[in-house]
């Protein structure tokens, strides 16, 4: 290793390109620390920065036979890292608007299913609610709202007084009011 130790960065970039390993590991160990410092500070996480640093190595191992240097490893390999930190984070950012877009659809989804569900419960809870009055009274409600006819049609059609109408409807009004309170509005 120690004549290796004396080539410039184009030298050993030339035994990169030809194979060989020595050379590889002289480029380690000149650079790890170095890049590993930079991409600590551009990622401002260790694990993160020694995953990017290896990535760059490897990287660098798999190209070492296409490998150009116009300015040195140092230009090289701070360029390197520079890119690698920039497409992390940029994936980083796009996993983190995807999550966020996913839980944001998600809680859309669960409230309006929520109150969809809710809303079916309060209906099929009304109808059973309705369908437990006596019968005369269900069928002037019914007539009433479901078929909106006035006090006079639905006297004329059950053969009663307006005022058993009423008194049917007023029963029906109070036992639902006490059921649903300030939803019944919501139901009629």
């Amino acid at each position: 290793m120690a004549p290796y130790d004396k080539l410039n960065d184009f030298e050993v970039a030339e035994l990169l390109r030809a194979d060989s390993e020595a050379a590889f590991k002289l480029i380690y160990n000149r650079y790890w620390d170095k890049l590993y410092v930079i991409a600590c500070k551009r990622m401002g996480e260790r694990l993160e920065a020694e995953e990017v640093v290896q990535d760059i190595f490897c990287n660098l191992w798999r190209k070492r036979r296409s490998l150009t240097l116009s300015k040195g490893f140092d230009n090289y390999l701070a360029v390197a890292v520079k890119f690698e930190v920039i497409n992390r984070l940029a994936k980083h950012a796009r996993a983190s608007a995807y999550e966020k877009e996913l839980a944001g659809a998600l809680s859309e989804v669960d409230e309006s299913m929520l109150q969809q569900l809710d809303y079916n419960e309060l209906q099929r809870k009304f109808k059973d609610t309705v369908n437990g009055l006596s019968e005369k009274c269900r069928i002037v409600f019914n007539l009433q709202h479901e078929l909106g006819y006035s006090h006079q049609q639905i006297a004329d059609e059950l053969d009663i007084s307006t005022k058993t109408v009423e008194a049917h409807l007023s029963k029906a009004r109070r036992t639902l009011r006490d059921t649903f309170g300030i939803f019944l509005g919501l139901l009629l």
